[in-house]
């Protein structure tokens, strides 16, 4: 029997959280197991029964989004985020992925964009709202241009190409080094010679980068 895949989330708007309850209650295999409407109660429900997946939304009463995520991702690393939004604006796109965040998705998206968030987490891969994409990708492509430092496809070797597509999933150093049996510092020698070589200054403008050769 396959176990259900486990679901809290955190809204301050409770009518909401109750539709998309009712909503993922009627879908096999996924479970609800708990609401918070502020950050400080999301993280309070956390300690006594983490679930498999956050679906978080940023602006929050109390303890926002992105204080909660980067909470989430310090003390239950297992527990994946999704972003659930109406923030369509790439800056608060860019800040959910580095402060960890599996997946970003709108609140003006379809159900079946949720359900195919849920799904790519759940099969470990990274999920961008697609009405958000081709903002992202022409986003990079424009602070290319302007910079003057678009990208070879020749410039990273293999191996940190891998690399880059496991940080684009928001994988942790320890995660990294897991799936590729290497140590944590091999890891971070890897991200470094990455940055160097693609002239970034910020582990952020790598996932512009994975948007850009569509590694997203």
């Amino acid at each position: 029997m396959t176990d259900r895949f486990r679901i809290m989330l955190a809204d301050d708007h409770h009518l909401f959280r109750r539709g998309l309850k009712a909503l993922l209650g009627g879908i096999n295999g996924l479970e609800v197991i708990g609401e918070a409407g502020d950050g400080r109660e999301l993280l309070s429900l956390l300690s006594a029964q983490p679930p498999d997946l956050v679906i978080l939304d940023i602006s929050m009463p109390q303890l926002g989004g992105f204080e909660a995520l980067r909470e989430i991702r310090k003390n239950y690393p297992d527990v994946k985020v999704l972003i659930l939004t109406m923030h369509k604006d790439s800056s608060y796109f860019h800040e959910a992925v580095s402060a960890g965040a599996v997946g970003y998705l709108l609140k003006e998206d379809t159900d079946p964009d949720l359900f195919s968030a849920i799904d790519n987490v759940r099969q470990g891969k990274m999920y961008v709202s697609p009405r958000l994409l081709e903002e992202l990708k022409l986003d990079w492509l424009q602070l290319s241009s302007a910079e003057g430092r678009a990208i070879k496809p020749a410039a990273l070797s293999p191996r940190e190409t891998e690399i880059v597509k496991l940080i684009a999933q928001s994988k942790s150093t320890k995660e990294i080094a897991d799936l590729l049996s290497i140590s944590e510092r091999t890891v971070d020698h890897h991200r470094a010679n990455i940055l160097r070589k693609l002239n970034f200054k910020k582990p952020a403008d790598l996932i512009k980068y994975a948007l850009q050769k569509g590694y997203i």
